[in-house]
């Protein structure tokens, strides 16, 4: 037994995405993209980013909007490579293992892949068309 408990709630999204931002301004492989690139505005971005896992893994209707789209835009502005992709995995990977453990928490992990994955497959596809 880990002494970790699950994802059970919204404050426990908040509790990850928090931590995990924490880290990802930080880091020297991405934080850039972050900071500099999207210049994400944090008092508008946590609460989507709360919404996005909320309605990713407890299916609340939340989130509203088009992640694809801000990142198929974002990669207009600043190339988002696969080392980009896998160091963001990692680390929320790195973070859910830190904080939790149980089904929601290995949900999560798969839907972070997925989510990437797919999202390096419509960049690609975006890319090519232009």
């Amino acid at each position: 037994m880990t002494g970790k408990k699950d994802i059970e709630n919204r404050k426990d999204i908040e509790l990850l995405v928090d931590a995990f931002y924490e880290k990802v301004l930080q880091d020297e492989t991405i934080g850039y993209i972050f900071n500099e690139v999207a210049k994400i505005d944090l008092a508008k971005h946590m609460p989507l980013m709360y919404d996005f896992w909320e309605t990713t893994l407890f299916h609340k209707a939340n989130y509203k909007g088009n992640p694809m789209r801000v990142h198929v835009d974002l990669h207009a502005k600043e190339p988002l490579k696969k080392v980009h992709f896998d160091r963001w995995l990692s680390m929320f990977k790195e973070t859910i293992d830190e904080l939790f453990h149980g089904e929601k928490a290995e949900l999560a992990k798969t839907r972070a892949l997925s989510i990437a994955t797919v999202m390096q497959i419509k960049i690609y596809q975006a890319s090519e068309k232009t």
